[in-house]
Order: structure tokens, then sequence, then C-alpha cells
């Protein structure tokens, strides 16, 4: 790395898109991700939504709970 840098050709907020929803990889360990893929193999439905279906049931739960 250098020890100072020139910003002053840079533009504030060039790349800042207000509405821009990020989908963000998430990565689950091995025997959560077999559970999950055998689960969605006996729904017929893809790992996706099996995921999203059980995050929306723990969402709703800990409403519950609080």
């Amino acid at each position: 790395m250098k020890k100072q840098y020139d910003f002053s050709k840079g533009v504030r907020g060039k790349f800042y898109r207000e509405n821009l929803k990020i989908n963000l990889p998430i990565y689950l360990d091995s025997e959560q991700l077999e559970f999950i893929q055998k689960l969605a193999a006996k729904k017929r439905k893809d790992v996706k939504t099996v995921v999203n279906d059980l995050i929306k049931t723990n969402m709703k739960l800990a409403q519950v709970i609080q």
C-alpha cells in the first residue's frame, strides 16, 4: 500500500444507488446444508425457498417470545 493516495479527482457518491438491493451469499455448515438439501428434496422445493421458509418461521417465533 502507498503511504498516501490522491482522491482530489474523486467523485463523492459516484457508485451510490439509493434503492439498490444486494443479495449476499450465505454459507451453511455442512451438517445444516445436508439437512436443508434433504428437506428441500422431500418437499420438492429449491434450497433457497426452504431456507427462506425456515427463517420466516423463526422470525414469527421470535416475535411471539419477545
